[in-house]
């Protein structure tokens, strides 16, 4: 079973991705980012703390400093005294709007930091939504090789020696890109999705036996590989069995579950003089057909069926 880690990321990774400004300081860029969902608290700027999490980066929009504005300074003190003691790991007013000095002396008196963007508040929480899913995603770790071919990510699995590196490279050769080799680091980043990358240290490279570590961006040049890649289907390779039924209609569909999400998976099997860069390629543009909602093996079937009845 694949055991799962809750991460983080520093606030000074959100604050320099999107480009905030720091409105009261100095901001502590090392504290912990741990949620990828954001907060309006419109409640709890209405005295209301009921199933507060200041977890999450707390979001000021027009509404809320429309709100705000009709506080006198006496209310205003009070309910941010109260807001900011909850200690919320940090505050971004949208739409360059105005802050308040006392809100500032009042998260300074509890270092919560606020920041400020120009940007709309439903944009803003849209593309920070989108960034903190990725960067706190849970993750594995799988040992493989990940190819983006006509579009479509494709793990490949197998035993050490069975030919996973050799076949990338020949994909590579064949206009086709290199996301990882050797290990690849997989990210739930949704409840549908996983996204593949490559750890810092080998992105781009490939392990060949008999040659050493290659390069593929220098050789191969800058289209040839790329950061990450979502993963739409999984080809695991295993040594020629002679006398082992292999599928020959692919009628049934394997899946593989990783982390709860089920990828679809194709048994190859490896012997001498099998291209198998071409039955990758094949692979890859069968699995498109297949989510466009084209599947020829069962096409075939229901022809074969009708010429039997």
């Amino acid at each position: 079973m694949d055991s799962q880690t809750t991460y983080s990321i520093p606030l000074g990774n959100v604050i320099d991705e999107f480009q905030l400004e720091e409105i009261n300081g100095p901001v502590d860029r090392q504290r912990s980012v741990t949620r990828n969902e954001v907060n309006r608290p419109g409640l709890a700027l209405s005295g209301y703390f009921g199933y507060f999490e200041p977890q999450r980066i707390q979001i000021i929009g027009m509404s809320e400093a429309d709100y705000i504005s009709r506080l006198d300074d006496e209310r205003l003190e009070s309910v941010f005294d109260a807001f900011f003691s909850l200690n919320p790991v940090a505050v971004v007013f949208s739409t360059s709007l105005p802050v308040n000095p006392k809100i500032i002396e009042s998260a300074n008196k509890y270092n919560v930091p606020i920041l400020r963007t120009a940007q709309k508040t439903s944009e803003f929480m849209a593309a920070l939504i989108a960034s903190l899913s990725v960067s706190l995603a849970p993750r594995i770790t799988r040992h493989g090789v990940l190819v983006e071919v006509y579009g479509e990510g494709i793990l490949i699995l197998g035993d050490s020696g069975v030919g996973k590196s050799e076949t990338a490279i020949e994909l590579v050769k064949r206009g086709h890109r290199l996301i990882a080799d050797d290990a690849v680091e997989i990210k739930k980043v949704s409840a549908k999705a996983l996204v593949g990358s490559a750890p810092a240290l080998i992105r781009h490279y490939v392990e060949l036996r008999g040659i050493g570590i290659v390069d593929v961006k220098r050789i191969f040049g800058m289209g040839a590989v790329k950061d990450t890649e979502k993963i739409d289907m999984i080809i695991n390779l295993e040594p020629w069995v002679q006398g082992k039924m292999y599928d020959r209609f692919g009628l049934d569909t394997e899946y593989t579950d990783i982390m709860g999400i089920k990828v679809p998976t194709t048994l190859i099997p490896v012997r001498p003089g099998r291209n198998l860069a071409i039955i990758l390629e094949i692979a890859a543009m069968n699995n498109r057909q297949k989510k466009m909602g084209y599947d020829t093996a069962k096409e075939f079937n229901e022809r074969l069926m009708n010429m039997i009845l």
